[in-house]
């Protein structure tokens, strides 16, 4: 649910139109992109929990501000996150299936970069009060500079 929703919540924002839930899959690894630290300035919104240890999963305590909801809930938690968002002034960017790339633009040139990550014990069953995650975690540097492509090594 969490792979297929936050995918769904993703092209929502970008499409404006509505969400589909789909059946549960299990997520992959949810950071990766390089975590800048944890966004702490992330609010707390209704029905959502701080949670400091990130679920104890994915190696993301101390990566990424984490918040826990009813993985019955979490879909509807991101998309209310990716409003949020929107109204402070960033833009759904990019992504994959369990992961939402924001960029805003800096007054001065450039972009600032956050991720927000889907997650659950796989471990577990998926049941709807099982619980699930969402961190946060900046992206360093400026997220809008060229990047130039890796040179291959000389032969």
């Amino acid at each position: 649910m969490m792979k297929s929703l936050i995918a769904a919540v993703w092209l929502t924002a970008l499409a404006s139109a509505p969400a589909v839930a789909q059946e549960p899959q299990a997520p992959t690894a949810p950071v990766a992109a390089a975590t800048g630290a944890p966004a702490t300035d992330t609010p707390i919104l209704s029905g959502a929990q701080a949670s400091a240890d990130c679920g104890g999963l994915n190696n993301l305590a101390g990566r990424a501000f984490c918040i826990t909801a009813p993985l019955g809930q979490i879909g509807a938690l991101a998309d209310a996150y990716i409003a949020d968002f929107g109204t402070r002034g960033w833009l759904p960017a990019g992504g994959d299936d369990n992961r939402v790339v924001f960029v805003k633009r800096r007054e001065a040139g450039g972009c600032d970069g956050l991720q927000m990550v889907a997650f659950y014990d796989t471990s577990k069953p998926a049941v709807a009060e099982a619980p699930a995650y969402l961190g946060f975690a900046t992206i360093p540097g400026d997220v809008c500079a060229d990047q130039t492509p890796a040179q291959p090594p000389a032969q």
